[in-house]
């Protein structure tokens, strides 16, 4: 889920506006053009004038003086259209317009169990610096947070960005986020943390608005955006490391449920009689299917210590207790997938996390799981793939939690001009009452 400082839900949350029993304050009408030009702009990598006319519903007048206060200001580039001989000969050749990318930025942390890593991107997304640090999360939340701080000054620092232009701090952390407090969840899956607001308390460190997500919902949001899931509106996206948990997209949008516990398959009965997870239940999917539980089980077969760091390694050496160890993980896997494909009807399903560097060898018996215990008509045609964003998919779609409202975000900016010709108030009103 995605929540702000304040606990109410951000713009990456799907769920229905509660009804205001207050009038609402009448729409600044430029503010409200700028918006759906900026909106169309982000929307697209690149358009033209007569397209932005097109898909505001603006005048052209209107988008006209809209994009040259946008230019004016460096929000906005121009670059011409190459044209034929005969285009040339009518006049003033055709231009695209995109945003320009250092105009504004965003900052993505990514909390996990053992590590933190922060991205700062910039407005399309794309990350121009990185860093990870390895670190035992769960029982340190203090310690946890200055270093997240420190990095995040680090990143400001190093690329020089202006702080004005950083939009804010999406958080990625592997937990539960309520969606009606803003508290992370007090299940046990990161003890120390139980209760913690942590919108407020990165705003106070950092001075930048903070928006806060389960990590496997940033995960999915971003293979949904920049990754694997780019062409598809129904997908399920699973990550396996210390924590296995999942984001759901339908139609399009990311699946949080009534309190943002939507997705936390790591927690579904995998194996009677296991071990009892740290949520307190009894063989839970984390307990018998993730890198450390699978680790875990080698440690006890051949009596001497083995770090999940490892199994790779010996994937690839041919070690034939690793290969059956995570084929059993992935069979387990594949069991609690089939649920979920039986229930929401994905057409994707993108596997990230630490495991997914398996490739193949969690993929093809993962998958013929999903088809043996999901529904026929179900399974049939989905497809089950390795993420292509690696470790950077959560930290990346914390920071698109924040890009997302860069549109608002950006028509607020002060240095424009009154633009708005009242040909478009009508129509503008109508927008957003």
């Amino acid at each position: 889920m995605v929540t702000d400082e304040s606990g109410e839900a951000g713009p990456a949350v799907v769920s229905a506006s509660a009804s205001s029993t207050t009038t609402a304050a009448p729409p600044n009408l430029r503010e409200v053009g700028r918006r759906r030009v900026l909106e169309a702009l982000y929307g697209a990598a690149r358009t033209s004038r007569p397209e932005l006319v097109r898909l505001t519903g603006l005048s052209r007048a209107t988008v006209s003086a809209l994009v040259g206060d946008m230019v004016r200001v460096g929000l906005v580039r121009e670059e011409e259209i190459p044209a034929g001989p005969e285009e040339h000969r009518l006049g003033r050749p055709a231009q695209f317009l995109s945003l320009v990318p250092s105009a504004a930025y965003a900052v993505g942390l990514d909390i996990g169990h053992q590590h933190v890593r922060v991205v700062l991107c910039d407005l399309s997304g794309e990350p121009i610096w990185n860093a990870a640090v390895a670190k035992d999360v769960d029982h340190a939340p203090e310690e946890t947070l200055d270093l997240a701080t420190a990095l995040v000054n680090q990143a400001i620092r190093d690329e020089r960005v202006p702080r004005e232009r950083i939009l804010g701090i999406g958080v990625g952390i592997a937990c539960p986020v309520d969606t009606k407090t803003g508290a992370l969840g007090d299940e046990g899956i990161m003890a120390g943390w139980s209760g913690l607001r942590l919108g407020p308390e990165l705003e106070r460190r950092t001075g930048l608005v903070a928006r806060i997500a389960n990590d496997a919902n940033a995960g999915a949001l971003a293979e949904r955006l920049y990754g694997a899931a780019r062409h598809t509106q129904d997908l399920v996206y699973i990550r396996l490391s210390a924590g296995i948990g999942a984001g759901l997209v339908v139609g399009g949008r990311l699946l949080l449920g009534a309190r943002g516990l939507t997705g936390e398959i790591g927690h579904l009965p995998a194996a009677n009689g296991s071990l009892v997870c740290r949520c307190g239940n009894r063989g839970c999917l984390e307990t018998v299917a993730s890198p450390v539980a699978i680790a875990r089980l080698l440690e006890a077969s051949w009596g001497r210590p083995v770090a999940p760091a490892e199994l790779i390694g010996l994937l690839h050496a041919g070690d034939r207790g690793a290969l059956r160890a995570v084929e059993d993980a992935a069979e387990a896997i594949g069991r609690a997938l089939a649920m979920v494909v039986t229930l929401v009807n994905p057409e994707l399903i993108v596997v990230g996390g630490d495991l997914a560097a398996a490739g193949d060898w969690l993929i093809e018996p993962l998958a013929a799981a999903v088809r043996r215990h999901a529904l026929p008509s179900g399974a049939e045609h989905i497809a089950v793939v390795v993420g292509e964003l690696g470790d950077r998919a959560e930290v990346r779609g914390a920071a698109s939690i924040v890009l997302a409202e860069a549109p608002r975000s950006l028509a607020d900016m002060a240095g424009f001009a009154d633009v708005a010709d009242m040909g478009d108030v009508a129509k503008m009103v109508g927008a957003v009452e």
